[in-house]
């Protein structure tokens, strides 16, 4: 509910209304919390992947770090590019960006195992990937026809699908402790769990701040039950930098098919996210639809900050959807809000040793919350497929796609004769399913066999709003 004491009803619809400075910097700090967790994961989930991430004993576990100093200065960067604007590039709206989970499947088979060097191909992707995005903003407009509640709503389904083993992994003790008789261990399971039931409980038993919070709480809570058990190490922040500005080229470039298609792909679908996070700003702050210009150059800042942050070592940006419905529950619709937001973001990002204190965090502990946090994304794509008229024509697009996305992710052995890049974007899981959906979508005729309109038994169709992906970048 809105705060009267904020302003006037027109003043808090007003995305260029600036609330008084003692309320405008707890509003900003409450959009960064919302954001924080869901921001830092995906660098944390990628360098574990490649092999220098949480408990790897890697002399490149310092890059890990790196990683999630740039995750925060770039969400912050590309957040100014959305409030502030650049020309053409944002939408002058109350938008904070910050990494994404979709890319994260798309990632993962790219770097497997193969250390910090293969982070080159992954920010050649990157940078290709941000400028495809935000070359769609042109047309963005005009291609959403191609990606209906039975696409958008299957491919975040895949994507949770394909992050949550990931969650059981790290509550579990990570992936260097399997084959060991430490993975598994009760200890680390009830750390994890700690995290669970402290960030349901907070989620729907509290309001305001706690409940917006809950995730990071649940986490800091588990922080706490993990240094009491002794399961917390600080050497890392005694090692690390008191400040350090981003490093251009970090990792290196490298362009290779499999990343650059993957990225593209991939940003297709994550600028029709944004459409509809812009959508939702603007009819739940402002009660009005997003115009063609909010659109266009949200889309633009988009690719630009995805762009701008693979030359810098960071990974994908994209909006987060938390903030659209903070956004709605506090009723401010002012973007010097989130600007203040992403200048703490940006101040965070320039001192090393804030994210040697989350690397402090055990992964048992990250477990209980991308557990959560994964497990909302694949609510959301249900709520999304919510939307869908289940007729058999629909139902036949999702079985096809839904089966042989989610089989060649989980037995990813049965493509192995094929050449490098076809493999790595077809045992992602996400691209087949995305592609088979969109293409069977647009050849299929409405009246299959006749039964178009016919209704299935038990179909689930209606209104769906609910959670959107960007749970996952967050």
């Amino acid at each position: 509910m809105a705060d009267n004491t904020l302003g006037t009803p027109e003043q808090l619809r007003d995305v260029n209304y600036m609330p008084p400075i003692h309320k405008a910097i707890p509003l900003g700090v409450q959009h960064v919390l919302a954001m924080f967790v869901s921001n830092v994961t995906p660098a944390i989930i990628v360098a574990g992947a490649a092999g220098f991430g949480f408990g790897s004993n890697s002399p490149d576990f310092p890059n890990l770090i790196y990683m999630i100093q740039m995750s925060m200065f770039f969400a912050g960067v590309a957040t100014l590019l959305q409030t502030i604007t650049f020309g053409p590039v944002g939408a002058k709206m109350p938008i904070v960006q910050g990494t994404s989970f979709a890319f994260i499947p798309i990632m993962i088979p790219l770097v497997a195992g193969k250390g910090v060097d293969a982070m080159a191909a992954v920010m050649g992707g990157i940078l290709v990937g941000g400028l495809f995005h935000a070359a769609l903003g042109t047309v963005i407009g005009r291609i959403r026809f191609a990606l209906p509640p039975l696409v958008t709503g299957l491919v975040v389904t895949m994507i949770g699908l394909a992050l949550v083993q990931v969650g059981v992994q790290y509550a579990a003790g990570g992936v260097p402790a399997m084959g060991t008789d430490a993975f598994g261990a009760l200890d680390s399971w009830a750390v994890a769990l700690v995290v669970i039931f402290v960030t349901l409980g907070l989620k729907f038993f509290t309001r305001g701040m706690l409940a917006i919070s809950a995730v990071l709480l649940g986490l800091l809570a588990g922080y706490a039950v993990a240094f009491a058990m002794g399961m917390v190490s600080f050497d890392n922040v005694g090692r690390a930098a008191t400040f350090a500005l981003p490093n251009p080229l970090h990792f290196g470039l490298e362009f290779t098919a499999a990343a650059i298609i993957g990225f593209c792909a991939m940003a297709f679908v994550s600028a029709v996210e944004t459409v509809g996070d812009i959508s939702g700003i603007a009819k739940g702050g402002a009660g009005r639809e997003a115009t063609d210009g909010e659109i266009s150059g949200a889309t633009f800042a988009d690719g630009l900050g995805t762009a701008v942050s693979g030359l810098f070592g960071a990974l994908p940006n994209t909006s987060f959807s938390q903030n659209v419905g903070l956004i709605a529950m506090t009723g401010v619709m002012s973007r010097h809000v989130v600007t203040i937001g992403a200048v703490l973001l940006i101040v965070a990002g320039l001192f090393p040793k804030v994210g040697a204190v989350i690397s402090t965090v055990p992964i048992e502990v990250l477990g209980g919350g991308v557990i959560v946090m994964f497990g909302m994304v694949v609510a959301a794509g249900i709520s999304m497929l919510s939307d869908v008229h289940w007729n058999r024509r629909n139902m036949v697009i999702f079985a096809i796609a839904l089966s042989l996305g989610l089989g060649l992710q989980l037995e990813p052995s049965a493509l192995q004769h094929l050449p490098d890049t076809p493999r790595v974007l077809l045992t992602s899981g996400i691209l087949p399913a995305a592609f088979i959906a969109i293409i069977l979508n647009l050849i299929l005729p409405q009246d299959l066999a006749g039964e178009a309109t016919e209704e299935v038994s038990g179909g689930m169709h209606g209104a769906g709003a609910g959670l959107d992906p960007a749970d996952r970048k967050g």
